[in-house]
Order: C-alpha cells, then sequence, then structure tokens
C-alpha cells in the first residue's frame, strides 16, 4: 500500500509543479507597476443663474445668484471669475468687495455666491461673466439689461 502511495506521490510532483510555476506567475503579472492607479480630479460643473431682470435704471443695483454645481467633487479644485462689459457702464462687484476690473481673473472663494450689479450709464448695458476652475473648464453667462432712463 505504501508503494502505491509513493508511487502516486511521485506522478503528481509534475502537476504540483505546474500549479506552483503558474500561481507565481499570476501574482508577478498581476502586481505589476505598469497599471498605476487613476484618480479623476477634472470634472466638468455647471453654472446655474437665478433669473434678473430685464431693465435697469441709472445707478440701480441688481442683485445676481449664481451656483456652481460640480459632476463630482474633488475638494482642491478652485474657481475663478473673470468679466467683459462690451455694452453701456456699469460696476460689478462680489457682495461688498471692491468693483471687479475687467479681465481680471478673480478666485471665487464659495461655490454658491451673489455678484451686485451697478449701472452707471443710461443706455443699454451688456457684458459676460466667465466661470473657470483650476482645470481649464469653463462656463460663460451672459447678461443684458435694458436702460429706462
Amino acid at each position: 500500500m505504501i508503494a502505491i502511495f509513493n508511487k502516486f506521490r511521485i506522478g503528481m510532483l509534475p502537476i504540483y509543479l505546474m500549479l506552483a510555476i503558474l500561481t507565481a506567475s499570476v501574482s508577478l503579472v498581476s502586481c505589476s507597476k505598469d497599471d498605476d492607479l487613476e484618480i479623476q480630479n477634472d470634472f466638468p460643473f455647471e453654472v446655474n443663474v437665478m433669473p434678473v431682470p430685464k431693465s435697469v435704471v441709472n445707478g440701480q443695483t441688481v442683485e445676481i445668484r449664481i451656483t456652481i454645481q460640480r459632476t463630482g467633487n474633488y475638494s482642491n479644485t478652485q474657481y475663478f471669475l473673470r468679466y467683459f462689459q462690451f455694452d453701456g457702464q456699469g460696476i460689478l462687484q462680489y457682495y461688498d468687495e471692491p468693483p471687479y476690473l475687467p479681465n481680471d481673473l478673480y478666485q471665487l472663494p464659495k461655490e454658491q455666491f451673489r455678484l451686485y450689479y451697478t449701472s452707471t450709464s443710461t443706455v443699454t448695458q451688456a457684458f459676460e461673466v466667465w466661470i473657470s476652475d483650476s482645470f481649464g473648464n469653463e462656463k460663460q453667462i451672459s447678461f443684458q439689461f435694458n436702460s429706462t432712463d
């Protein structure tokens, strides 16, 4: 009986050896450093704006409520604002901070904020606000106010 068992064990040696080689090769291939873990940090976003009046009077201030809605969440994303006024004259500012200068880039501390536009002319006024993130994604919002003076 022992002779049969020893013969069976010696006959199974090549199979044990093949299983060991197969296990080692699968382990080495699955642990290779070629497959780096990819972390997505560039998420597109949308900009929602509450309705604003269609017309303004010289000296009137209009509140513009804006919300940035992310499609993903990466904690280190920063948002920026710049604007350009191409018709009329007015002042755009963030809450009670100093007025924005056209085409300058300003960092936004929050994703939900209010801008205040004050008309300083008696003609139709139009401007664009560009909101961008730290990854180059950008959204444009256009505003036009008719003068009622």
